[in-house]
């Protein structure tokens, strides 16, 4: 796949990016060498290759699925600045 002057303008345009006209030929060739780079990826043989999350072995960290005790508002509300009836009061934004 190989990008042109168009193709250049259009993803500027796409992500909002200004782009001078003599930039255009230089991110041109940007471009078309980092697609270049990943269709030379896909050449690599990655057959019984396991996905990682790390290049050291590990386990994905985990917390256990605890029930806590909820329903304490006296303990939740102790250092909100104003609470009525286990509700938080805030100053009114909106006219």
């Amino acid at each position: 796949m190989s990008v042109d002057a168009d193709t250049v303008r259009r993803i500027a345009h796409l992500a909002r990016i200004a782009v001078k006209e003599e930039e255009v030929e230089h991110l041109k060739g940007e471009l078309n060498a980092m697609l270049a780079f990943v269709e030379q990826l896909s050449e690599v043989d990655v057959e019984g290759v396991e996905p990682m999350t790390s290049v050291t072995p590990m386990a994905m960290k985990q917390r256990g699925d605890v029930v806590t005790d909820g329903n304490d508002a006296e303990a939740v509300l102790a250092n909100a600045p104003q609470s009525d009836d286990h509700f938080y009061l805030v100053p009114k934004v909106v006219e």
